[in-house]
Formats: structure tokens, sequence, C-alpha cells
């Protein structure tokens, strides 16, 4: 006869437990998992990353009692394949979801949570999905799903609200109700609402739509920025010589920076609207931090804080995401576990999104199901300690495909290392790259603006970037790369929805 969770949790008391930064714990219970996720956020956009712009407190307070990754990078700059590489520990052109638009395959790739969920876990699952958008229906494994279609909305969305009728039933029970309110308190006391009454050990996971475009700070916060001198700067500062033709060409669209700005039209309210919409993500992780602490399950929690992708705020001429530059791929992850991690702990190693599921397997001592692919991503929890791994990964590998719904980015595929970043523009098939590739030396020009493609003195380096994302592209299986054809970009503005 199966055990209950609580007979597994009670099964699993009182283990021993030394860490790789010298702690040894007396491990009571299995520790909870809290992941909060948030659309669009890049990297810099918290002061615990040295932001002039905004305070985030309780952002800061994770990263301050735990590990901040400094150089944390997605697998796709694009909101669903992203959010697969967390739940999967896989890149995209394995798990599958490569656009907006495919659901997450949880029966060929078990999450994190399906491995949770048989160790005897409550699991929840709260907010933004976004795979397999036009479907808010129950996923597997959660307990509770609270979700809704597509992006959903600043103000009064309509979720779908449903829950296992007993655990380990396969049959849910719920309605689809408009909850009004504002979208990030109204999730935050969904969270809060669970986890005080699920069962332990439980993982949530927490999706924001803040900080996605377009922009609706709450009342509060509405005029946050409001005294931030903020100046569009002119395009001979973005674009040069360097610059490739597809940047240039697209200024004027979705994703440029003389475009429509997400419907704002005016670059000073586009950036302020950004940063104003963090401010209550930031009460959001106040507000289930302080309630952990009530609760007495604070430091039995993995508390982890994540962006699903970064985002350009002007930089290069552009806005969005998607392409390979530092603002796009670069994402904020940070978390908190005082049994294994020592405060203030920054984290200087590649790390990427798909490394968050076997982390939290490591934690928990979970592991995969024995049917499920090998996880591609690495557990992190070496890197907690004062010994780093010798054989810690030195690239990672970037990827992102051609969108006929908005067709001003081409195929990407780029490697990053610690120093130097090379990207180039794939047409898909056989054609040829039509559009120049470009090579930056991250050190000494962390904003990207001296491409050294066309550099001689440079070849060497171009050539041993080369060999690495084909390397790279081999050993994760990416071969042959299975991407759409490319080869002519539009610049004209469909009516299309904003992603």
């Amino acid at each position: 006869m199966p055990m209950s969770r609580r007979q597994f949790a009670l099964s699993t008391a009182a283990a021993v437990t030394v860490y790789g930064n010298g702690v040894m714990a007396q491990q009571v219970k299995r520790p909870n998992v809290v992941f909060v996720l948030s659309d669009d956020w890049r990297w810099d956009a918290m002061s615990a990353a040295g932001s002039k712009i905004i305070k985030t407190p309780n952002i800061d307070r994770i990263a301050n009692e735990g590990a901040r990754f400094a150089n944390a990078f997605c697998t796709t700059s694009l909101c669903s394949p992203s959010r697969a590489s967390f739940l999967s520990g896989m890149y995209p052109h394995i798990h599958g979801v490569v656009d907006n638009f495919t659901d997450y395959p949880i029966d060929k790739y078990p999450s994190y949570h399906a491995s949770l969920s048989q160790a005897g876990y409550a699991t929840a699952y709260i907010g933004k999905w976004h795979m397999g958008e036009g479907d808010d229906s129950h996923r597997k494994p959660f307990d509770y799903w609270a979700s809704h279609k597509g992006q959903g909305q600043y103000y009064d969305t309509e979720f779908h609200v449903s829950e296992r009728v007993a655990p380990g039933s396969t049959e849910t029970k719920g309605e689809r109700k408009v909850i009004k309110g504002y979208y990030t308190h109204v999730v935050t006391q969904l969270a809060l609402d669970w986890i005080k009454r699920a069962p332990r050990p439980f993982s949530l996971q927490l999706g924001h739509k803040a900080p996605h475009g377009k922009w609706y700070p709450e009342p509060k916060y509405e005029h946050a920025f409001d005294n931030l001198d903020i100046k569009k700067p002119p395009l001979d500062q973005l674009v040069n010589e360097g610059t490739p033709d597809w940047v240039k060409k697209r200024v004027a669209t979705w994703h440029g920076i003389d475009g429509p700005l997400y419907e704002m039209k005016d670059f000073a309210d586009f950036i302020r609207g950004y940063y104003g919409t963090i401010l209550s993500v930031d009460d959001s992780i106040g507000a289930l931090y302080a309630a952990l602490q009530e609760m007495g399950e604070l430091d039995n929690t993995i508390f982890v804080v994540a962006g699903d992708n970064g985002f350009l705020l002007g930089e290069h001429a552009s806005i969005d995401k998607r392409t390979a530059w530092e603002e796009s791929i670069r994402i904020p992850m940070l978390v908190r576990y005082p049994p294994a991690i020592a405060k203030g702990t920054v984290v200087d190693e590649l790390v990427m999104n798909m490394d968050l599921a076997p982390t939290v397997l490591d934690l928990t001592n979970v592991k995969p199901p024995a049917a499920a692919p090998k996880m591609q991503g690495l557990s992190t929890k070496p890197l907690f300690g004062k010994t780093k791994p010798k054989d810690w990964r030195k690239s990672v590998y970037y990827q992102y495909n051609f969108e006929k719904e908005f067709p001003y980015t081409p195929n990407v595929r780029a490697v990053r290392t610690d120093e130097w970043i090379y990207m180039h523009y794939p047409n898909g098939g056989s054609a040829p790259d039509t559009e120049k590739a470009e090579l930056y030396n991250i050190k000494t020009d962390s904003r990207e603006m001296n491409n050294l493609i066309d550099k001689p003195q440079y070849a060497a380096k171009q050539r041993e970037l080369k060999a690495e994302l084909l390397r790279l592209q081999t050993v994760t299986g990416a071969l042959p790369d299975k991407m759409p054809q490319s080869p002519a970009l539009s610049f004209a503005m469909p009516d299309a929805a904003i992603r």
C-alpha cells in the first residue's frame, strides 16, 4: 500500500547532511520549494545587482541571505521555451517547446514538480503558465492549479482555479472566474492561501505577469519614477558600422526603439512603466517571505527567485528580447536555503535556467523518475561551497528560432563564455548566412558596441568560438539543427498581439 505524503515525510526525518560549505545540518524534514518566476525581468533590474534606478529590498534580502547567480542565462530568450527549460532541465531543441504556442510535454519530460510529487510533496502552480497559451486546463502533476489563457491582464484576469479532489487522484474540481484586482496581488494572495493550508512538504511555483508589457503599475507605484530623468539616446549612439543590417532596419518596428514601444509611444513612460511593475513583484516576494517566517518554514524552504528571460530597454536601438545580446539572455536568479547556502554568496560561474530542476532535486534529495531522460542542466549545489568544481561549464549555448508572427529577429545561434560572445544568424536549411555575425569581448565591452567580427586580429578567436558552438550543438543533441527558414525578414508591423 503506498505511503501517504505525511507518512513519507516522517519516514525521511532526522537525516544528517554535510554541505559543500562545511555546514552540518540536522534535517528534521524535507525542505519545501517556492519558485517565483517573473516575466521579461532583466538581470540588472534589482538593487542587489547594482541598479541605480530601482530599489528592491525584498529581492535583495533573498540575495543577501542566500546566493545570487551573477552570470545566469536562459536557453532561449522567449517566454515558453525558457519556462519549459526551467521545468525540465532541458534545452528547447530537446523538450520541444521552441515557440510561444507549444504546451509543455509533461508525459515525455516530467518536470521537477513531478519528481517531487512522486516523493510525497504537495504541488501547486499559480499564475502565468504560458505554454499552450489557448488552454488553461489543469496540468499534471499539480495538486492545485490557478492559471489562465495567454498572457493574462494586469487587472481582473479570468483564472481557472482547480484542485485535485484527493491526494493522488486524477480527478480535479474547479471553476473559471474573473478575480478582481491587480494581477501581482491576486496571484500572491492565492499563493499565500495555498501554502498556509498545504500539506508539508510542498512545492509551489508562482508565475508573475510583471514586468511583461504593456505595463500598468499599480496605483501606489504609478509615479514612483516620475523624477527619473530619462532621455531616449540618439540612434548614432546605439548603432555603428559593426551593427548588422537587420538591426538597423527594424528600428521603427515593434522591436525597435523608434517603434510604438508596446503601445506606450513615449520612451520615458516606457522605461518608467517597466520598473514600476517590478516594485509590486518585490512586495510579493516580501509577503511570501513573511508568511513562511510566520509559519516557521522559512529556513526549511528552498526559496528561488528568477526571470524567464531578459529585456532590452533601448540598447542596440531595440526593445523586447529574442536576441543574444547581454540584456536579452542574461537573467536574474537567486536562491535562499540556509542549510546549504551561506549568506551573501555570489556565484560567478556560468549557470543556466535549465540548472534549476536538477538543483532543486539535488537539494531535496529527490531523484527524477528512472524512465525520464537525463537532465542536461547541472545541479548548482557544488557552486555554493568554498571549493568550486574544476569541471564546471566554460560556455553556454543560446538558440532562438525565427517567428513569422514577429518577423523582426532572425534565427540566432550563439555561444557565450565568461569573456566572449559569438552570435550568428543562420537562414535555415542549406542557405548561407546573409547577416553580419557579431563577436564581442564582454570583459572590455560590456555594452557590446564594438563588433570585432571583421577585425583580422580576432580571426583566431572567431574560429575558436565557432568550434565551441559546434561542439555544444553536437553534445547537446542540437544537430541536425531544425530551424525555420528566415532569409527574408519583414519590417512592416502586422496587427499582432504583444508577446
